[in-house]
């Protein structure tokens, strides 16, 4: 098991919510692995605690004050009820734990690519609407010919798609769960960049030809994984926006 302290702040002497702790909380590290040691298990080994570093939220440019001795604290719950549960928590893990982290409430608030779980909900979503507009267009799967993506953009999703069990892996093995949020976000930069650029439904009454068929098991390739990895980190994958 494996637990990740974080800090919800906006400078020294801020909070958040109860079960998180700051930076500085390290001396806590010492009692939960005696804990770990009294229930049996070995510590360090059946437990591992991650310090994360503070977490400052932005609005209107500008950070939230925060101070427990002045009572104006924003906990976990608040982030949530302000911005939603896939946005809070791919917010907080996208970025690592070694590094600040600045949340701009304004951004995650936004329908648009600026807001980064967005982006990555907004590409799972077209693959969806592309699928469905390919069967109303008589597209089907019933053959798949790879040496017809011959694009620079097919080239660059099948090599990231294929890396896709590496990045999880890796991920897992140095606990960095972010590596896998930055990995979406590339994935769906280059299926939008694709989607621009390769047609998977023909041009007017052009008919249907094997690399259209062949496109369509790409585009539900990139769906899949941006589904996959979206679940891996607790985050929805709406099928329309």
């Amino acid at each position: 098991m494996t637990w990740r302290t974080t800090s919800t702040s906006a400078s020294a002497d801020s909070t958040a919510a109860s079960s998180c702790s700051a930076p500085n909380h390290h001396g806590y590290v010492q009692r939960l692995m005696a804990m770990c040691a009294a229930f049996g298990d070995e510590p360090h080994v059946n437990l591992q605690v991650l310090i994360g570093q503070m977490v400052n939220l932005v609005r209107d440019g500008q950070p939230l004050r925060m101070s427990k001795r002045a009572g104006t604290v924003v906990t976990l719950e608040d982030l949530v009820e302000i911005v939603g549960v896939d946005a809070a928590r791919y917010a907080l893990t996208r970025s690592s734990a070694d590094s600040n982290l600045d949340i701009d409430l304004d951004v995650l608030q936004k329908r648009t690519n600026d807001n980064p779980v967005f982006y990555v909900q907004y590409a799972h979503a077209r693959t969806h609407n592309v699928a469905r507009n390919a069967a109303a267009s008589g597209v089907d799967r019933s053959e798949f010919a790879p040496e017809l993506l011959d694009h620079e953009t097919e080239s660059a999703l099948l090599g990231v798609l294929q890396e896709f069990p590496r990045i999880v892996a890796y991920a897992a093995e140095v606990r960095e769960p972010h590596r896998v949020a930055r990995y979406l976000e590339e994935l769906a930069g280059l299926y939008h960049r694709w989607y621009d650029n390769c047609r998977v439904i023909p041009l007017g009454d052009a008919p249907v030809e094997p690399v259209h068929r062949t496109r369509l098991w790409l585009n539900d390739a990139t769906g899949q994984v941006l589904r996959n990895g979206l679940t891996l980190l607790g985050v929805g994958a709406p099928e329309r926006m």
